[in-house]
């Protein structure tokens, strides 16, 4: 049996792409989109009478709206062949602001509804910031399940869970990179490897944490750089792959143990936490790596998410 299909008897895998086309070769059960995949598809030539119908057919209305209708075009093209959910993201622009998150991800919701999808089937991604976590919070409670993006830091982990937000989407490869470019020439990348990469013991700590204490969130890894992050972290809820990389695990007879196990993370001795805003704010400023990379994250969204307008009204 190849990785791949060893993979989905300890974790649900999910398809990081736009590029729909490429799902059935991997049979995901979930797959996640965001506006940096959105925009790569759009400028292929197998999607670029996707995006003219779409502006077509919503031709003189407000370009976020137009936008809107984009996604929720791919998202549902995604659901036609995955049996799961698509995650679909909120404008990276709304990202401090948890009024305008919660009525764009409506939004999303209601015309997703309009084209007959369950809203069960969406997660609404929403970056990882305290006005975003506070918008999903409100969101769940209102039946509309979110994806919490972004994630960098064990106090955005745990304010997710005080939230009970649907799930969180770690990233992996991020924190990877950051850490690799802060030690330069003394990395040693041998000694980062599988369960000492920094990336995968942010997620075994969460993993850990969540099972101990019976937080239903679902934890999520993304963002992968390798094979080797990927089967460290076999055991995870979910882990969001990309298609390169997953055509490698498919490639892959090697054998595939569970690496992060829920019964031996309950004999943990680890003690609860909880933060209120000020006490978010200053853990998350401690992690030097956590709010450069939320940052760097929400601006190369917010980039991408004005090319894609670009693209929009010159279609």
């Amino acid at each position: 049996m190849n990785q791949l299909n060893t993979l989905k008897q300890f974790t649900t895998v999910v398809a990081d792409t736009g590029d729909f086309k490429q799902l059935d070769a991997f049979k995901p059960q979930d797959a996640t989109t965001n506006p940096s995949l959105i925009l790569k598809a759009v400028q292929k030539a197998d999607y670029q009478s996707l995006l003219s119908d779409t502006v077509a057919k919503h031709r003189g209305l407000p370009l976020d709206l137009v936008m809107d209708h984009l996604l929720v075009r791919f998202g549902c093209e995604i659901l036609s062949i995955i049996p799961g959910r698509v995650s679909t993201e909120v404008d990276a622009r709304l990202s401090f602001d948890t009024q305008a998150t919660i009525a764009r991800a409506e939004r999303l919701i209601a015309l997703y509804q309009a084209q007959g999808i369950d809203k069960a089937r969406v997660l609404i991604k929403v970056a990882a910031t305290w006005e975003g976590i506070q918008a999903a919070a409100q969101l769940e409670q209102r039946g509309i399940h979110t994806n919490l993006t972004l994630l960098f830091s064990f106090c955005q982990a745990v304010a997710c869970g005080q939230a009970k937000v649907q799930l969180i989407s770690p990233f992996v490869g991020r924190i990877y990179d950051w850490y690799k470019k802060s030690a330069g020439a003394a990395w040693v990348e041998a000694d980062k490897a599988g369960a000492n990469d920094p990336g995968v013991q942010s997620v075994r700590q969460i993993y850990n944490y969540y099972k101990k204490f019976g937080i239903a969130t679902e934890v999520m890894g993304a963002s992968f750089r390798n094979v080797g992050q990927i089967t460290a972290l076999a055991g995870c809820d979910l882990l969001t792959i990309s298609p390169d990389l997953l055509a490698n695990l498919a490639a892959t007879e090697a054998p595939l143990a569970r690496a992060l196990d829920a019964e031996a993370a309950r004999a943990l001795d680890l003690k609860p936490l909880h933060y209120d805003e000020a006490g978010f704010r200053f853990a998350l400023n401690e992690d030097a790596m956590a709010t450069e990379k939320l940052a760097e994250g929400i601006r190369a969204f917010c980039v991408d998410a004005v090319k894609l307008d670009q693209l929009l009204l010159a279609a």
